[in-house]
C-alpha cells in the first residue's frame, strides 16, 4: 500500500519570540509604574490592648487607607509596635523598616526617649504627651519632636481655678505613678497653682501602675482606706489610665467615698473617654466634674464617612466593648496622619531629605477632627478651649467652658471677654455647691470641745451632770454659737464636750482631729492659724493693762431791736463777768444770781478740762517702763498674753506669772494684772469696789472666735452667720446680758485719756437756772396783772373788770408791758418816780381823749397818794 507522504512547511522562529517580548514588555510596564509610586513609611508606637490604643490604630488605618485609594503616585505604610517597649521599637522600625515618621506616645518618658532616637536618626517624632513645664533649650535637645498635645500647665489652672471657685481649702490628689505625677512635673505644677488660690495639697494618694496589678481591686481598696481616715471629700484625679480610673471609681462608691457631700475632679485622659465607655462606668463617677479639649462638633461629610467606617470597623475587631463611637483620640490620631499626608504633597521634588519633611509638617494649618492644627515651636500654638463636664447619673453634661485668658464662660469662646465669676456659674449649674468635706450625720455629729476651765464663767459655763452627756452648757460663746448655728441653712448634728485642757491644748486636740470643732473665747492668733482655722471674731479682743430787769430799768428800755441786743449783750458779757448794766428790781437779781454761779461752774469746769486735755499726757507717768524697771511682778490670765508680754513688751518670764481668780491676786502679791478686753470687764464687774481699773491701749488681738479644723467649709459658714448676727445686732443683745458691768461698777471705771464736757455734766444746772428765771418770770407777771387791775378799777369806777372781753385784757396788758420813750430813757435819778411816769404813759396812752383829759390831775393826785401808802 502505497501512502501519500505530504510535506510541510516550516514555521519562522522569530514567531516563538514574540509572546517572550510581550511578557518582558509588560514587566517593564509594571516596573515603570511601580517606580513612579512613593511610599512613606510610618511608625507608630501605641499601647494596642487599651481603649485609647485602639481607637488610635483603627483611625490611623482609616486615614491611611483612605489615602492610598485616592492616591496613585503616594502611598502610606503602617508599622504597629508595642509601647511598652517603645525605645527598642523605634530603634528597630528605623534599622528594619526604614520608617520615615514615628507617631504615639502617651507619657512624656517615652516621648522624651523616642525622641532622642529619632533626632539622631533623623526621624520626625509625632507625640501624643507633652511635658507638664517645657524643659530649657527643648527645641535644640529635641529638634525633630514635634507635639500634638498641650502641656499641663492649662488644664492645672483650669483645676486650681474651679478649687477656688468653691471655696476649698485643703484637697485630695490621686495619680498613678507612671511619671504622671513625679518626673513631668505635674504635681509640683498643681501644688504652686493651689497656693496661688489660697489652697493646698493636705493628702497625696500614689497608686501603682496599672500594669504591675495583679489583683487592681484589691490593692486600690486597700489604697483608698487610707482616705477614710481624713475628713476631706474634695479629690484631684491628676492623671490616670482609663483602666485604673475604672477601678478607682468602683471601689470608692462602694466604700462611700463618692456621695452628695463628695467631689472628684478627673482629667482629661478621663473624661475625654466617657463617651466610650459602658453606663455602669458613668454611673459609679456621679458627681465628678470632668475637664476635657473641646473640639468642634461640626459634622462635614468627611467626618461623616470617618464615623461611619470607625464604628463599623470597631464594632467589627472589638465586639465586647460597649460603645463603638471614637472620642478625642481618636481624632487627634487621624490628623497626625494627615499632618504627614499633606507635608510628602507639599514636597516636590521625589529626592526630600528628613529635614524638608520636618519643615514641611511643620508648615500644617488646618481644622482638623480635633480641632486647630498649626504649629509654633514644635507646638500646637493656639489657645485650648477646655469644657468642664459634670457627670449626671448614666450620663453626662457640658455645663461651662474656660480659657487661660478669659476663665470661665457659657459659650466656647476665646474672643469674647468674661463677664461671669465661676463660683455663680458652677453653683448655678450643679444643684448643690459640694462641700467637699464629710459632713456630720445624726449617726456621727459634729465633736465640739468646750473648755473646761473657761477663764469666765460669763463667757462659758459647765455645770456636771453625773454622766458625761448630761452636763449642761451656757454662756456668752455658747449662746452665739447656737444662734448662729441656726442661720447655717442646713441641718448641723452636734455634740458638745467639756475638756479640762488649756486653751492651747484645746486648740491641738482640733488639730489632731480629735475633736471637730472648739466652742469658746479663743483668742484668734498667728500662732494657732498655722494649726487651725478659725470664724470670724465675734467680739474684739483689746489687751488691756487694768491698774427779769425789763419793766423798771431804763437800761432794758427802747424799740424791740434794742430791747433784744442788749439782752443778748448782757447774757454774753456776764460769761467774762463784765456786764456794765445795773439791776434794779429784785426778781432780776435773784435770776441773774443764779445764771451767774452756773456761768461760774461752766467757765472753772471748761478751763480745767481743756487744761487736763492740754497736759494730762505729758503729766501721766509711764506705767510700762516702771514695771520693768523695777522688776515688778505682773500677772496675766493666758499663756498666749504670756509669750506677748515677753516677746513684744520685753518682760522678763520670771516676773510674769499666770492667775486665774482675783483671789490669787493677793497670794501672787503681784502689781498690775494684764487682762484682754472682755476679761477685764467681766473681771472689774465683779471686784470694782477692791481694785482700781487704769486702761492703757497696749495691743489689738483680732478678736474671739471659734476653731475649726483646716479646710473645713464650716468655717466659712459660721463666719457669715457670725456676722449676719453682728449685723442684726444679735451680738451686742448677748453681750449687755452677759459681759456689760453693773451700774455701781461702770462708775467707778477710770481711764487714762481726759473725758470731755457735754451738755449732760450740767443738766442739773441749767433746770435750776431755767426753773428760777420761769418763777421769777411768773411772779412778775402776776404782779404787773394785779397792778393794772387796781389802777383800772381805780379810774373806771363803775366799770368792771368782768365786762370787759379776755382779748382786750391781754391787749391792755402787752400795751403796758411795752410803754417805752425811744427818745429819752429813765436815769437812776428818775427812780424814784418809775411808777408814776409809767402810769402817765398808761394814761396818755389808753385815755387819749378829750372827755378825759380834764380827770388827769385827780388821777395824779391818787396815785401820789397810792404812792405814799
Amino acid at each position: 500500500m502505497l501512502l501519500r507522504v505530504m510535506r510541510v512547511s516550516a514555521v519562522p522562529r522569530s514567531w516563538f519570540l514574540f509572546p517572550v517580548l510581550i511578557f518582558f514588555l509588560l514587566i517593564v510596564y509594571h516596573g515603570a509604574e511601580a517606580n513612579n509610586i512613593n511610599v512613606t513609611r510610618v511608625g507608630l508606637i501605641i499601647d494596642a490592648d487599651t481603649r485609647i490604643g485602639k481607637e488610635e490604630r483603627i483611625a490611623m488605618e482609616i486615614a491611611a487607607q483612605n489615602y492610598n485609594i485616592s492616591s496613585k503616585t503616594q502611598k502610606i505604610s503602617l508599622y504597629i509596635r508595642d509601647s511598652l517597649r517603645a525605645t527598642s521599637a523605634a530603634e528597630e522600625m528605623i534599622r528594619e523598616k526604614k520608617v520615615k515618621v514615628i507617631i504615639g506616645m502617651h507619657t512624656w518618658q517615652e516621648a522624651a526617649q523616642v525622641a532622642d532616637i529619632g533626632s539622631q536618626a533623623l526621624v520626625p517624632v509625632v507625640s501624643f504627651a507633652a511635658p507638664a513645664i517645657n524643659p530649657p533649650l527643648m527645641q535644640l535637645r529635641w529638634p525633630f519632636l514635634i507635639q500634638m498635645a498641650k502641656i499641663g500647665t492649662e488644664q492645672i489652672k483650669c483645676i486650681a481655678n474651679i478649687v477656688h471657685a468653691y471655696n476649698w481649702k485643703r484637697v485630695v490628689v490621686i495619680y498613678e505613678d507612671e511619671a504622671f505625677g513625679g518626673d513631668s512635673g505635674k504635681l509640683a505644677l498643681l501644688t504652686e497653682a493651689l497656693q496661688h488660690v489660697g489652697s493646698e495639697i493636705e493628702y497625696r494618694l500614689v497608686l501603682p501602675p496599672f500594669s504591675s496589678m495583679s489583683d487592681p481591686g484589691w490593692i486600690v481598696h486597700e489604697e483608698l482606706v487610707k482616705l477614710m481616715k481624713t475628713q476631706l471629700r474634695n479629690f484631684i484625679v491628676l492623671e490616670s489610665s482609663l483602666e485604673m480610673a475604672i477601678h478607682l471609681f468602683r471601689e470608692a462608691k462602694d466604700m462611700g467615698l463618692v456621695r452628695s457631700d463628695s467631689t472628684w475632679i478627673i482629667p482629661n485622659s478621663i473624661t475625654s473617654l466617657l463617651d466610650s465607655v459602658n453606663n455602669s462606668v458613668i454611673s459609679s463617677m456621679e458627681g465628678a466634674i470632668g475637664i476635657k479639649t473641646h473640639y468642634s462638633e461640626e459634622v462635614t461629610s468627611e467626618y461623616h464617612d470617618f464615623h461611619a467606617q470607625f464604628r463599623k470597623i470597631f464594632r467589627t475587631e472589638y465586639p465586647e466593648e460597649d460603645n463603638s463611637d471614637p472620642s478625642f483620640y481618636a481624632l487627634r490620631a487621624y490628623d497626625s496622619i494627615r499632618i504627614v499626608i499633606q507635608a510628602i504633597e507639599r514636597m516636590t521634588s521625589n529626592r526630600s531629605s528628613p529635614k524638608m519633611l520636618l519643615d514641611s509638617m511643620l508648615l500644617s494649618n488646618f481644622t482638623g477632627f480635633s480641632g486647630k492644627i498649626h504649629f509654633k515651636a514644635g507646638q500646637l500654638s493656639d489657645t485650648s478651649i477646655l469644657s468642664i463636664v459634670h457627670v449626671l447619673g448614666k450620663r453626662y453634661k457640658e455645663i461651662e467652658f474656660w480659657t487661660p485668658d478669659l476663665g470661665f464662660s457659657t459659650i466656647p469662646s476665646i474672643g469674647k471677654p468674661n463677664t461671669w465669676v465661676a463660683p455663680v456659674i458652677l453653683q448655678r449649674n450643679l444643684q448643690e455647691s459640694p462641700k467637699g468635706w464629710e459632713m456630720p450625720t445624726d449617726a456621727k455629729p459634729l465633736k465640739i470641745g468646750v473648755p473646761g476651765r473657761a477663764s469666765n464663767e460669763n463667757f462659758v459655763k459647765v455645770d456636771y451632770g453625773v454622766k458625761l452627756n448630761e452636763n449642761d452648757y451656757s454662756g456668752f460663746c455658747i449662746q452665739i454659737f447656737l444662734e448662729a448655728r441656726e442661720l447655717l441653712g442646713y441641718p448641723l448634728p452636734y455634740k458638745l464636750e467639756a475638756c479640762n485642757c488649756t486653751y492651747n491644748d484645746l486648740v491641738h486636740l482640733v488639730q489632731n482631729k480629735t475633736y471637730d470643732a472648739a466652742v469658746g473665747d479663743f483668742t484668734i492668733t498667728a500662732e494657732r492659724l498655722q494649726y487651725v482655722d478659725f470664724t470670724a471674731p465675734f467680739i474684739e479682743s483689746v489687751l488691756i493693762v487694768w491698774l427779769l430787769e425789763h419793766q423798771s430799768n431804763p437800761e432794758f428800755s427802747g424799740s424791740w431791736r434794742n430791747q433784744i441786743s442788749t439782752a443778748l449783750w448782757f447774757a454774753f458779757s456776764s460769761l467774762f463777768f463784765a456786764h456794765r448794766e445795773n439791776i434794779h428790781n429784785n426778781l432780776t437779781r435773784l435770776v441773774m444770781g443764779v445764771w451767774l454761779f452756773v456761768v461760774l461752774i461752766l467757765t472753772s469746769s471748761y478751763t480745767a478740762s481743756l487744761s487736763s486735755m492740754l497736759t494730762v499726757q505729758k503729766l501721766e507717768p509711764n506705767y510700762m517702763e516702771l514695771l520693768k524697771k523695777n522688776n515688778l511682778p505682773v500677772g496675766c490670765i493666758d499663756l498666749s498674753v504670756k509669750k506677748y508680754l515677753v516677746n513684744v513688751v520685753e518682760f522678763k518670764e520670771q516676773n510674769i506669772k499666770i492667775i486665774k481668780n482675783s483671789k490669787l491676786f493677793e497670794q501672787e502679791n503681784i502689781f498690775a494684772v494684764f487682762l484682754e478686753f472682755p476679761y477685764e470687764e467681766i473681771f472689774y464687774n465683779k471686784n470694782c469696789k477692791e481694785y482700781t481699773s487704769t486702761r492703757l491701749l497696749t495691743q489689738g488681738f483680732a478678736g474671739l472666735g471659734f476653731v475649726f479644723q483646716r479646710g473645713s467649709p464650716i468655717t466659712r459658714d459660721f463666719s457669715e452667720a457670725i456676722i449676719k448676727l453682728s449685723e442684726a445686732g444679735t451680738i451686742s443683745s448677748l453681750k449687755k446680758k452677759w459681759l456689760t458691768p453693773q451700774n455701781e461698777c461702770s462708775a467707778n471705771i477710770t481711764s487714762s485719756e481726759p473725758e470731755s464736757l457735754s451738755l449732760q455734766n450740767f443738766g442739773v444746772l441749767y433746770l435750776i437756772s431755767f426753773v428760777t428765771s420761769t418763777i421769777c418770770l411768773l411772779l412778775f407777771l402776776v404782779r404787773l396783772f394785779i397792778s393794772r387791775q387796781q389802777h383800772h378799777n381805780a379810774f373806771e369806777g363803775n366799770i368792771t373788770t368782768g365786762e370787759e372781753s379776755t382779748w382786750k385784757k391781754a391787749v391792755r396788758l402787752v400795751r403796758h408791758f411795752c410803754i417805752k420813750n425811744p427818745r429819752r430813757a429813765p436815769t437812776l435819778a428818775d427812780t424814784a418816780g418809775a411808777n408814776e411816769y409809767f402810769l402817765r404813759r398808761l394814761l396818755s396812752t389808753t385815755f387819749d381823749t378829750p372827755e378825759f383829759r380834764a380827770s388827769s390831775v385827780p388821777v395824779e393826785v391818787e396815785m401820789q397818794q397810792t404812792k405814799d401808802a
